[in-house]
């Protein structure tokens, strides 16, 4: 293997004196772990001179403290072709918790060419917002039917400054160039237009489309006969912490609706776990009105929502079977849902409050532990400290889920809180998460940034 054609990614945590250096090697599409470099927390900084040899083929030497530098060099301590490849943490960024940086040595390496289909609704917009801090992805491709032929700047202003393709129709797009896609269009569409893309693209699919795994339920709740059987059976659902290892091998996911996430991720490892009922699931969900699309209609004018709240697909939501379909697949019982959505006046943010019933003999310390145990590790999803209420004004603009159970006044019932960005970590985010997962990326690649506030 020739050190001069490597590629590396590196995860650099600096805690003061605590350090660690995570490095990924790439081989074609895929990273993987090289090696892993630390210093103990009682230990003095790792300084310049502190060289150490990785393998036989590599060595690093860093410089620890407030100030983080890397450099790879080959073995023998000769300089690989080129200059030394350093990444640099600022002393004013106390602590860098991570800090993702490709390392280019010798020829560059290929970038993920990405096509966005449905890039004028409000996920498309998000998708190429997200993008523009992902240092592999790059968009070639721009599909609007109704804006074709407009720079993407010119429908949302708010992203001019990215250097985009203009929108083109999706009869007129070319997928020579293209390695994977994300589908932000409506759903009975997306069927049709993926099952006409070429086979080799990875496709993460934003509509309902396939995330319901019995067709004759898709006819039900959908009014439509699904026209893609084939794909519906391969398609793996996306819903990240859960189906992580059928992501990373999948070319087609199902991402998950916004609802259908903020209200699956706190009870499924509780079901699993059996520590709640399966009867008496109550949920009632609320939603910022970007939701709702980006479509003009009389119900989301702002003198039809500003002031008030109402409730909408009440009984009859199509993100019915979606829920019960995952709570049904970790229970592996039969488990149904009284659900009920709400439309909020703001603009993104999602709320959902689920009331069980606890198993005999559980409490709710029971289960905040176990939804700790079960995501402590997990980057996106957070259980709050005891009491702490979660509000969507403080995961507004992330792809963070944050939750926490409490105590119903009802004996043995119990009440989990659970909020996201619906357009985020209920569209986008997750699907940028999987699609990192599936070309063998860190998932957290380009969404590694705080939720905005105020």
């Amino acid at each position: 293997m020739n050190p001069n054609m490597e590629a590396f990614q590196i995860h650099w945590e600096n805690f003061g004196t605590n350090c660690k250096l995570e490095i990924w090697r790439r081989e074609n599409s895929t990273f993987s772990l090289f090696s892993v470099l630390s210093a103990r927390k009682a230990a003095a900084p790792l300084r310049s001179s502190s060289v150490l040899l990785l393998s036989n083929m590599y060595s690093v030497s860093v410089d620890g403290g407030l100030a983080g530098k890397v450099t790879i060099v080959s073995k023998g301590f000769k300089k690989c072709r080129g200059s030394p490849v350093c990444v640099r943490a600022s002393v004013a960024s106390t602590p860098l918790r991570v800090k993702n940086q490709q390392l280019k040595i010798g020829d560059s390496e290929k970038t993920v060419r990405i096509g966005v289909l449905g890039a004028s609704g409000y996920t498309g917009a998000e998708i190429v917002r997200l993008l523009a801090n992902h240092p592999y992805f790059a968009i070639t491709v721009m599909t609007a039917d109704r804006k074709a032929g407009q720079p993407f700047g010119s429908v949302f202003p708010h992203l001019n400054t990215q250097e985009l393709p203009n929108m083109v129709a999706i009869k007129d797009a070319d997928f020579s160039d293209v390695d994977a896609v994300f589908c932000c269009l409506p759903h009975g569409t997306t069927q049709e237009i993926i099952k006409g893309l070429p086979e080799q693209l990875k496709v993460v699919d934003l509509s309902a489309d396939f995330r319901l795994k019995n067709i004759a339920e898709y006819d039900e709740w959908y009014g439509q006969p699904h026209k893609a059987p084939k794909l519906q059976e391969e398609a793996v659902y996306g819903l990240t912490e859960i189906y992580r290892e059928e992501i990373e091998n999948a070319r087609l996911v199902a991402n998950p609706g916004c609802y259908p996430t903020s209200i699956q991720l706190p009870p499924m490892p509780l079901i699993e776990e059996g520590l709640i009922e399966l009867r008496n699931i109550i949920i009632d969900a609320k939603s910022g009105v970007s939701g709702a699309g980006r479509g003009a209609k009389e119900a989301n004018l702002y003198t039809e929502i500003a002031d008030g709240i109402h409730s909408y697909g009440i009984t009859k939501h199509r993100h019915v079977p979606e829920i019960e379909q995952g709570l049904s697949g970790v229970a592996n019982s039969k488990v149904t849902v009284s659900f009920t959505p709400h439309l909020m006046p703001m603009s993104r943010g999602m709320q959902s409050t689920i009331y069980v019933e606890m198993a005999s003999g559980v409490t709710t310390d029971d289960l905040y532990h176990h939804l700790i145990a079960t995501y402590k590790n997990e980057e996106f999803v957070k259980v709050l400290g005891k009491g702490v209420v979660p509000h969507t004004r403080h995961v507004r603009g992330s792809n963070y889920c944050l939750l926490n159970v409490f105590q119903d006044r009802i004996p043995g019932r119990a009440i989990i809180i659970s909020v996201i960005d619906n357009l985020v970590k209920g569209a986008s985010g997750q699907a940028l998460q999987n699609l990192n997962l599936m070309m063998g990326f860190p998932e957290n690649t380009g969404l590694q940034f705080q939720p905005l506030f105020p």
